[in-house]
């Protein structure tokens, strides 16, 4: 139907490649941990509105310029690259800061600069766009590859089972915040390791080819 080829295997494979940890995951990790459910809940729902952005693009045929210009590839990427090591310099700067509390830190966290940032972080991950391209075709019929509507139907699925893995990721991780907020040098440690991984990712973006 509608082109589709093997649709449980693509359910079965899409639900294997959700479970696998990356970056979005450790963005998720790092908010729900160390910011509260409310913030990991957000961040995964920004994950999975970059995830739709993807989706649109590979299913208007945009993302295809990024598989065949190398420059395309390259903007994007380092886009990414310098968004992750800001966001963990940015969590790096934010953990000396030792003499704030942690009930009026979280009191003043910005939510809606974490959904944005969970948008921007999946967005400007090029293998993300690359995945949407070589993943999905496989489960396309030849006949329908110039039409929107397969990709448009996989690609919800896939971002559909991503996004109820990575809620649920949020909600069973922030309730570890709950002992966090009985010890603030722990909230630190915690904001200096997520800080440090974001760099790590970053870095990893910035070396990583085609």
């Amino acid at each position: 139907m509608f082109g589709i080829i093997n649709f449980e295997a693509f359910l079965l494979a899409s639900l294997l490649l959700n479970l696998t940890p990356g970056a979005d995951t450790m963005y998720i990790l790092g908010r729900s941990i160390s910011q509260g459910k409310k913030a990991g809940l957000l961040s995964a729902l920004g994950i999975a509105s970059g995830a739709l952005v993807h989706c649109l693009f590979a299913a208007l045929g945009l993302s295809i310029l990024l598989a065949k210009s190398a420059f395309a590839f390259q903007i994007v990427k380092y886009a990414g690259a310098i968004y992750l090591i800001y966001l963990g310099i940015k969590m790096l700067r934010s953990s000396s800061k030792q003499s704030f509390e942690f009930k009026k830190e979280l009191s003043d966290i910005n939510y809606k600069k974490i959904y944005i940032s969970g948008i921007f972080t999946n967005i400007l991950n090029p293998k993300v766009a690359f995945f949407f391209l070589a993943f999905i075709p496989q489960f396309i019929n030849e006949s329908y590859s110039t039409s929107p509507t397969p990709f448009i139907i996989l690609g919800l699925t896939f971002v559909t089972t991503g996004t109820i893995w990575c809620l649920i990721l949020a909600l069973f991780s922030s309730k570890l915040s709950n002992k966090i907020r009985q010890n603030y040098r722990f909230k630190i440690w915690l904001d200096r390791i997520t800080g440090s991984l974001f760099i790590v990712l970053g870095i990893k973006l910035a070396l990583s080819k085609k």
